[in-house]
């Protein structure tokens, strides 16, 4: 994966995720990755946590003759300032896991682990642009993230735009968040909620 990582040059976020989640059905194993460590502190507030799947697509590019796009599973828990992200394949093959807290923000793979200085840091190295993870906590709860100014949608439309992203709200009852980057590649994020603890 790290070559694959060096041999791509900067692309938006779906073109990485594609790479990713279109690996083979034998990729790594979630046993491959170590698994997380529990929260230390056992009368901490239980985390935050969501999961289902998760979908990219951006339009094809100048040079390019067709879109991009990828699919599948994810598990975001915790929060803005402490959590984890994980990747899988359609099939369940972890790919990649992400960890951040106050002090530090980790990048695991099968056969790599690699520190960063924030999860913008992460994303911006690894897919080309600032993604935020951050904010999705409250995006999918139907709600603008905290940390960053925002916009809301005007009627009919039911959502609101912050960091670059329009955020479509109006099918979350069912369970589906759209959210579709102005400028830059012009990605759209599709995220399907399995549950929500």
């Amino acid at each position: 994966m790290r070559a694959l990582m060096r041999a791509l040059p900067p692309a938006a976020f779906a073109a990485v995720l594609v790479s990713a989640l279109g690996a083979c059905a034998h990729g790594p194993r979630r046993a491959d990755i170590a698994p997380a460590q529990a929260r230390p502190d056992p009368g901490a507030v239980p985390a935050r946590s969501f999961s289902g799947k998760l979908s990219v697509q951006v339009p094809a590019q100048p040079g390019q003759r067709v879109a991009q796009g990828g699919s599948g599973s994810f598990e975001l828990l915790g929060d803005a300032g402490e959590g984890q992200l994980e990747l899988s394949t359609p099939t369940g093959s972890l790919l990649a896991r992400v960890r951040w807290s106050p002090t530090s923000v980790s990048l695991e793979q099968p056969r790599e682990q690699r520190s960063f200085d924030s999860l913008d840091a992460l994303t911006l190295e690894l897919l080309g642009e600032a993604v935020p993870v951050a904010a999705l906590f409250d995006w999918l709860r139907g709600r603008p993230w905290a940390g960053a100014a925002t916009a809301t949608l005007p009627a009919p439309a039911q959502g609101f735009e912050q960091l670059g992203w329009r955020v479509e709200t109006d099918r979350l009852a069912e369970g589906l968040l759209v959210a579709q980057q102005q400028g830059g590649r012009a990605a759209t994020l599709r995220v399907r909620l399995a549950r929500e603890d």
